[in-house]
């Protein structure tokens, strides 16, 4: 039997990060786009499924390729939803270990902030920002994912994502995506990512 992704719920309301994002792009984001990308991870799942037991042979590369789209997509969006919390409770500067790890890496929040805006604004057609950590380095890493058939560096885990396809601002922001990134700083949930970085630095 072939287990299922399901689309996780928002850890707030559609409407709980305006004014630097509505709520209609909130809801069509999750709702559209995301379970988009639940389905389609479902669905390549089952058609490698039926290809095992000899039903409805496919090209096992044109499944894979869908396979790593959708769920890449999905597991990207899992961690941009918690990375972000309302205007007044996110934003601001990180604290704790992520903030030293940071300063280390860096040589301050302002420069990591200008690369990983840099990063995100620079993206090639659609893609994503990201922020990692690299335990053989012991180093922050920033790169950046064009599209969504990556499957990024293995071992290396999700901390920080920012959504730069048009539909995460479009209706928005237009095609001004600078301000987009600008203004999404005011919404990054720090605790989110100093947990995520505890559970990797011990």
């Amino acid at each position: 039997m072939v287990k299922k992704y399901e689309l996780p719920p928002l850890p707030y309301s559609y409407n709980a990060l305006e004014p630097v994002i509505i709520e209609e792009i909130m809801r069509l984001h999750h709702t559209k786009h995301h379970q988009a990308y639940v389905t389609g991870a479902n669905a390549a799942l089952e058609r490698l499924e039926k290809s095992r037991r000899g039903e409805n042979p496919e090209n096992i590369r044109g499944i894979l390729r869908d396979l790593s789209f959708n769920l890449s997509g999905h597991k990207l969006h899992a961690v941009f939803w918690h990375n972000m919390s309302p205007p007044g409770k996110g934003g601001g500067r990180p604290g704790g270990r992520i903030a030293d790890q940071i300063e280390q890496d860096f040589g301050g929040f302002e420069l990591f902030k200008k690369q990983f805006s840099d990063a995100a604004k620079n993206v090639e057609a659609v893609g994503w920002a990201v922020l990692t950590y690299d335990q053989e380095i012991d180093s922050l890493v920033i790169y950046q994912v064009e599209k969504q058939n990556f499957m990024h560096p293995p071992n290396l885990p999700l901390l920080l994502t920012l959504d730069v396809w048009e539909h995460a601002y479009y209706l928005q922001y237009k095609n001004d995506r600078a301000s987009y990134v600008d203004n999404w700083w005011q919404v990054v949930n720090w605790d989110d990512v100093e947990r995520r970085f505890n559970k990797l630095k011990i």
